[in-house]
């Protein structure tokens, strides 16, 4: 279940050891980097644990196992395929849709926050398109690296001049691809670009400014072609809406006390899951549960090394057994029962 391209370095016993072969046609070795593994079994506890309790709620629970969370098109994908449709996969049209990631923070811990707790992911592929010749004369080319490097640092102001500085916005160039050769000037450039905001009138401001760069760049470069600009990925932002949080938030500070705390601040990863609410018009919520092993999380921490500690698609993430799956279960399972309704019997 959404196995990264990581070779993991965990030692464990369970280690991935498995290799797969990728869109690009390359054999990489393969790894639960993120957790996902650890959700499969969290929502089997808590379905065990609803089933027990069958006559102490009334209402209909769908679990779902969502994939391709990773590439952001699990959701989409599922709803497009025609989960909600009758004439499909006909699923219940629920009220609520609840989910849940583990994250790089003490077991044990289960976190949400009202408004966004996840941000919008928009990745982008960029073509630059220029006149390729002899190194030795420049004079009759159009350099694309040239360019390329010109945008990727202008891109980096969007961030710091664009956008307020009370808002959030992460611009990464994370791949520049071009040339074979030092004597040869290359006629394109390709590199990619991810974009990170809290709000979609933030996003869209990143995303135009990010286009005029481009072209502005092309232009006064005098490409002969205009750049080639895909946005081949877009995820929403995770936003927790009032009443539906407000009444999670209850609950799990009944069940789990100080363990439970409200996040202090949005996370800048991102989730598709909320597209499973928002493609029908339904409210969902979200949490964070922690699977750091608590005797590292507490070393680590009181040495002032918390950025050491493994995180999500790192070689070394390692989500601790216990008390990890068992926190997962109980909160999912908590989380339905506080949206399900009263048994009659």
């Amino acid at each position: 279940m959404d196995a990264l391209p990581v070779a993991e370095r965990t030692n464990l016993e369970y280690a991935s050891h498995r290799k797969q072969v990728g869109k690009d046609g390359q054999e990489r070795p393969v790894a639960h980097a993120c957790g996902h593994d650890v959700h499969v079994v969290c929502l089997l506890i808590a379905a065990e644990a609803l089933v027990a309790a069958r006559r102490a709620w009334a209402g209909t629970v769908v679990f779902l196992f969502q994939p391709a969370e990773e590439a952001g098109d699990g959701a989409k994908g599922m709803v497009i395929d025609g989960l909600y449709e009758t004439s499909r996969h006909n699923c219940p049209i629920p009220d609520v849709v609840l989910g849940q990631h583990v994250a790089p923070i003490r077991a044990g811990i289960v976190t949400s926050k009202t408004g966004a707790i996840m941000s919008s992911s928009d990745s982008l592929k960029i073509t630059i398109f220029g006149r390729g010749g002899h190194a030795s004369m420049p004079h009759h080319c159009i350099d694309p690296i040239v360019i390329a490097s010109h945008i990727v640092v202008r891109l980096q102001t969007i961030a710091s001049r664009a956008i307020p500085p009370d808002e959030v916005a992460i611009i990464t160039v994370g791949s520049i691809h071009a040339g074979e050769a030092e004597n040869v000037i290359c006629d394109h450039a390709n590199f990619t670009v991810n974009i990170r905001t809290l709000n979609d009138e933030v996003r869209l401001t990143v995303l135009n400014h990010i286009q005029q760069v481009i072209n502005a760049e092309c232009e006064a470069s005098f490409c002969d072609k205009p750049p080639q600009i895909e946005h081949h990925m877009s995820i929403p932002t995770t936003s927790n809406a009032g009443d539906v949080e407000v009444r999670l938030e209850q609950t799990m500070k009944e069940i789990f006390g100080q363990a439970f705390m409200v996040a202090p601040k949005s996370s800048l990863a991102s989730e598709d899951f909320s597209i499973l609410a928002s493609s029908i018009g339904k409210p969902y919520c979200f949490w964070l549960f922690g699977g750091t092993d608590p005797d590292l999380w507490d070393s680590m921490t009181a040495q002032g090394k918390a950025d050491k500690i493994p995180i999500n698609h790192s070689a070394e993430f390692a989500p601790v057994i216990d008390p990890t799956l068992q926190t997962g279960g109980d909160a999912m399972f908590a989380a339905a029962l506080t949206f399900l309704g009263p048994s009659s019997s």
